[in-house]
C-alpha cells in the first residue's frame, strides 16, 4: 500500500512539473503574400509576361501584315498559287500559334517551381522558427482548407515570423 502511495505522489509530482505545450500559429496567406521574396517573385514574372505580351503583339502584327500581303498577292495569282499561298499563311499561323504556347508555357512552368520552392523555403523557415523558439507547435492558418478555425491573438505568431524570414531574405539577398 505504501509503494502505491508513494507511486501516486510521485506520478503527481511529475505531472504537476510539466509544462504547457508552447503553441503559436501563422496565417498562410499573410505570411506568403508579404514575404519580400515572393513579391520580388511577383513583379519579375510580371515584367516577363508584360515583355512577352509585346513580342507576341508584335509576332501578330507580322502575321496579319503577310497574312495581307499574302491576300494581295493571291487575288492576282492562278488558283493553283492561291492553294499554296493559302497553306503558307495557314503553316505560318500554325508556328506562331505553337511559338506563343510554348513560352507561355515555359512562363507558367517556372513560376508554378519557383512559387512551389518559395512555399517549401517558408515551411522550412517556420520549423526552424519553432525550433530555436521553443514551439511545440506552430500550426497554419488557412481560409481554404480549414487546418485551423480559431486561434488566440496572443498565439498568433505571423508578424514575428514574417519579419525574420523577410530580414533572412534581405541578408541573403545582399
Amino acid at each position: 500500500m505504501k509503494k502505491l502511495i508513494v507511486l501516486g505522489i510521485a506520478v503527481l509530482a511529475f505531472y504537476s512539473c510539466e509544462k504547457p505545450a508552447k503553441i503559436g500559429f501563422v496565417e498562410n496567406s499573410k505570411l506568403i503574400g508579404e514575404y519580400q521574396e515572393k513579391k520580388d517573385l511577383e513583379a519579375e514574372f510580371k515584367a516577363r509576361i508584360e515583355a512577352f505580351n509585346k513580342r507576341k503583339d508584335s509576332m501578330q502584327q507580322m502575321f496579319n501584315l503577310e497574312y495581307k500581303q499574302a491576300q494581295e498577292k493571291a487575288a492576282k495569282s492562278s488558283p493553283k498559287k492561291q492553294q499554296e499561298l493559302s497553306l503558307q499563311i495557314q503553316q505560318l499561323g500554325e508556328r506562331l500559334d505553337k511559338q506563343i504556347n510554348i513560352e507561355q508555357n515555359r512562363i507558367s512552368d517556372e513560376s508554378k517551381v519557383k512559387n512551389d520552392s518559395i512555399i517549401n523555403k517558408i515551411k522550412r523557415f517556420v520549423k526552424n522558427y519553432g525550433e530555436a523558439n521553443g514551439y511545440d507547435f506552430i500550426f497554419g492558418l488557412n481560409e481554404i482548407t480549414g487546418n485551423l478555425y480559431h486561434g488566440k491573438k496572443e498565439h498568433d505568431v505571423t508578424k514575428a515570423v514574417l519579419d525574420e524570414l523577410n530580414k533572412d531574405y534581405a541578408a541573403k539577398k545582399k
